[in-house]
């Protein structure tokens, strides 16, 4: 499995460089996304640019990131997501539960806006 990460201050990229996320990628990219999230990170973007297939075990890998994002109260973005892919998740509804976002660009500004409302959520709890 090929991928590069771009680690930054608030959240790290994650580029997947694989035209096909299916059972042969799945379980290693789980792997990986639990390193990730035990080392601390809290907000990942999914690069998905390269991946034009997608079949019903990675979408199993990109819910169990979903999964480990929200346990920690992180955020997670899915962003470049192809047509083809975009016609699975939207079949599968799944369109309705992950923050897929056109850009990795956009979904830097994403992170940093679920950053603002965490912050404001946790003061308005210590003022409540």
């Amino acid at each position: 499995m090929k991928f590069t990460l771009n680690k930054q201050e608030q959240y790290t990229v994650f580029k997947l460089q694989e035209e096909k996320l299916d059972s042969s990628i799945a379980p290693k990219l789980k792997t990986e996304f639990f390193t990730l999230y035990q080392s601390g990170m809290v907000n990942l973007i999914f690069d998905m640019g390269d991946i034009k297939y997608v079949d019903s075990s990675g979408l199993s890998s990109i819910l169990v990131a979903k999964r480990l994002s929200e346990q920690i109260n992180g955020y997670l973005a899915l962003a470049a997501v192809s047509d083809h892919v975009m016609k699975l998740m939207t079949i599968s509804k799944l369109d309705s539960v992950l923050n897929i976002i056109p850009t990795v660009a956009e979904s830097v500004d994403a992170v940093f806006m679920a950053e603002l409302e965490r912050d404001i959520k946790e003061e308005d709890e210590k003022k409540g």
